[in-house]
């Protein structure tokens, strides 16, 4: 081999090792290309998968606070139930002592009445034997100017 095919040769060598670099170089620029690809994505996915579990979470807040309200309302009913309930039977218990009154009331009246109108009978009986009596006197008067005028 001559020093100018050395030479050549060596040329070859080292533009073929500059091209092995330029290209390994390039497969490295790629390869950390794609890692960060890789990465971006991995990132990505990672802020999607963030964003679906936290809606994920809120819902199921949204889910419990609905829940909670439910037994929140159940309770409001039951107690309004209750109270009302109460309400009514206090009601009724002054309706009946209400009644209870008014009914001893009327009894007092209707005694008063009983006895008003039993003595209305005496008088009308007593007022019937008077007429009768007047009339009988009545009769007997004419009977003795019927006897002194003969």
């Amino acid at each position: 081999m001559s020093l100018s095919s050395e030479s050549t040769s060596r040329s070859r060598h080292e533009d073929s090792h500059t091209t092995e670099d330029t290209d390994s170089d390039l497969l490295r620029g790629k390869s950390i290309s794609v890692k960060l690809t890789e990465t971006e994505e991995q990132h990505t996915s990672s802020n999607i998968d963030g964003i679906s579990r936290r809606a994920q979470e809120l819902v199921e807040k949204i889910n419990s606070s609905r829940a909670s309200n439910q037994k929140v309302m159940d309770s409001f009913q039951e107690k309004l139930v209750a109270k009302v309930t109460e309400i009514c039977m206090q009601m009724k218990e002054h309706m009946y002592t209400v009644y209870e009154e008014n009914s001893n009331e009327m009894q007092v009246k209707l005694q008063e009445l009983s006895e008003v109108l039993e003595s209305c009978i005496m008088l009308n009986n007593e007022l019937q034997d008077a007429n009768e009596a007047l009339a009988s006197l009545r009769e007997g008067l004419a009977i003795n100017k019927t006897l002194e005028s003969q």
